[in-house]
């Protein structure tokens, strides 16, 4: 089953470091660790084949202040997502 991601960023300089699967939920793993971003809106598209369908799609942005974690939403068979 493919899963496609579309996360928007309120940065640039975001890596995408892959997927994980905690419980049902399906984990997006992204980063951004340096110390100076262009502040506009940046969108990342992800597709990744996974063995199950998903209970829900999570993004993990892991920053040097440390990071968060947000839901994303299904809409016509993609996720979506935006960065709080």
């Amino acid at each position: 089953m493919r899963i496609v991601l579309e996360v928007t960023f309120r940065m640039g300089g975001v890596s995408y470091r892959g997927h994980r699967w905690e419980d049902d939920a399906l984990v997006f793993e992204f980063e951004r660790l340096g110390d100076a971003f262009i502040q506009v809106l940046s969108t990342r598209k992800v597709e990744e084949e996974v063995e199950k369908a998903p209970r829900k799609v999570l993004v993990e942005l892991r920053t040097k202040e440390g990071g968060k974690v947000f839901e994303a939403g299904e809409v016509d068979g993609i996720y979506r997502a935006v960065e709080p």
